[in-house]
């Protein structure tokens, strides 16, 4: 089980950044952490809360906590985090999108996570509502880019902030210079790490963490904390991977064709089965090129995880506890 140092989450001390966080890992291996996104209903906030409960006993390093475009979740964000804050002894990252908003609006948000005791804050642009492919149109009143979330954050208060990047390249991006450029901005105007978007393709990570380390090597030593998500569902993966612009290795989409079957119902077993095989091999191949930390996309589920962490021998054996997919 990860080691990871107390936090007493309720006793007004400030929680460290994710930084020394992950450094402060004692783990033989790597730390992990993980994503949630704010509930619907109320089946879907138990199972949140059963999944935390599973990654607080695992040694979870963080959690961090989506945010809708245009401020969708608001308030179900604020909710999840302070709950998290208040009780449990997970570390939460608050997501915080400047899309749809105004500057103020946007200053009021970070003094809400303040005063719930959040400290560490992931500044992005964000999609537009409806649409995340459509047309990127600024507040009148509001920022442009990330970059400028960060300094904001920083002029509100003391906070830790992160930032995306983009293995394959933000599709808004005219190329790879173009998107590394783009990163670099927002690290140099305060971000101390970046959490990429999910991937499949260990090369897209490490061409990144190349370019990054060509261009500002100061920049570049900040951590780079891989995105994964095993897969299993591969009609859900699909609609993910169309709305982020992200790819699946030709490898793992024939893999994941032909474990679904030809039936009208894929075969969801033999799905999940290849899914999570994959991304035990993506992430031993991460862990052999010494990246601070694996960051997985739960969709508010932990057995999928807690199954590849425990194929890396980083946790036991998954348990009845852990919540299905």
């Amino acid at each position: 089980m990860t080691q990871l140092p107390d936090i007493d989450p309720a006793g007004g001390d400030r929680h460290p950044s994710i930084v020394d966080r992950i450094a402060s890992s004692s783990t033989p291996r790597v730390p992990f952490s993980v994503e949630f996104y704010p509930p619907r209903d109320e089946a879907a906030e138990a199972r949140l809360w059963r999944a935390a409960s599973v990654f607080s006993e695992l040694g979870a390093a963080f959690v961090s906590v989506t945010y809708g475009a245009g401020g969708s979740t608001r308030d179900r964000t604020v909710r999840v985090v302070e709950r998290v804050v208040s009780e449990t002894d997970l570390v939460p990252i608050a997501h915080l999108t400047a899309v749809g908003h105004t500057i103020a609006e946007l200053r009021e948000m970070i003094q809400m996570y303040a005063d719930v005791g959040v400290t560490n804050i992931l500044a992005l642009r964000g999609d537009p509502p409806g649409d995340p492919l459509g047309d990127w149109t600024p507040h009148p009143e509001g920022l442009h880019y990330a970059e400028e979330l960060v300094r904001l954050i920083h002029e509100v208060g003391d906070f830790h902030v992160g930032v995306a990047s983009f293995p394959e390249g933000h599709y808004r991006a005219r190329d790879l210079d173009h998107d590394t450029e783009i990163l670099l901005n927002k690290l140099r105007a305060g971000a101390e790490y970046s959490i990429t978007q999910m991937f499949w393709d260990v090369e897209h990570y490490l061409r990144l963490r190349d370019r990054l380390a060509v261009a500002d090597p100061e920049q570049a030593a900040k951590p780079i904390i891989p995105g994964l998500m095993p897969v299993t569902n591969l009609r859900q993966v699909r609609r993910m991977v169309e709305l982020s612009g992200c790819a699946l290795p030709d490898g793992l989409s024939d893999r994941l064709r032909a474990a679904a079957g030809d039936g009208p119902e894929e075969d969801r077993a033999a799905v999940r089965e290849v899914g999570i095989e994959f991304a035990t091999e993506l992430c031993e191949r991460l862990i052999g090129e010494g990246v601070p930390c694996l960051h997985f996309n739960t969709l508010n589920f932990s057995r999928a995880t807690h199954e590849v962490l425990a194929n890396l021998s980083m946790v036991p054996s998954p348990g009845v506890g852990a919540t299905r997919a």
